[in-house]
């Protein structure tokens, strides 16, 4: 009859191999998740890239001109902008003219006390902690920086243009 000891010892041996095969598959699943994180982050990042480009001045010009020589379609009756164009800001000009995922930055940063980072400002829109999510919203505040309705401090935190105002958004 074996002994208990030895029995133990069998099983253990067992376990331990299980373990080390699970440790393996482990590994293995979570480079491929790596992997298909940065693909992921590599798409969003480029979608963001081409609707910036596009949503350049002289992209849109290109863009939003048919080829019948019609006119540039207008401003819905609310005044926001169709799509994700960000008009670039003058004084009077409000809020509510961009469209609504640029006007929630807005009011995130309106709401503020002060200045946000883009991890914070993506924390205050509800923004899942993910690279490729925050990215995006960088992105976008970065665009409202380069259109004039946020500044961007050197340590990369975003504020309100001075003048720059809700007014019915």
């Amino acid at each position: 009859m074996p002994s208990v000891i030895g029995l133990l010892e069998e099983r253990e041996r067992a376990a331990a191999q299980r373990v080390e095969v699970l440790r393996t598959e482990a590994d293995r699943v979570l480079a491929a998740l790596r992997e298909a994180e940065l693909d992921w982050e590599r798409f969003v990042v480029s979608r963001e890239t081409v609707v910036e480009v596009l949503a350049s001045p002289d992209g849109v010009e290109e863009a939003a001109t048919p080829a019948s020589g019609d006119p540039e379609p207008s401003p819905s009756p609310s005044g926001a902008v169709p799509g994700p164009v960000v008009p670039a800001w003058c004084e009077g000009l409000v809020v509510a003219v961009l469209s609504p995922e640029y006007q929630r930055i807005m009011k995130v940063l309106i709401a503020a006390e002060g200045a946000l980072s883009c991890k914070e400002l993506a924390s205050e829109l509800g923004v899942e902690p993910v690279a490729a999510k925050v990215e995006g919203v960088r992105s976008k505040a970065n665009r409202l920086v380069r259109q004039g309705w946020l500044v961007k401090e050197p340590s990369g935190r975003f504020a309100l243009r001075a003048g720059v105002r809700g007014g019915g958004s």
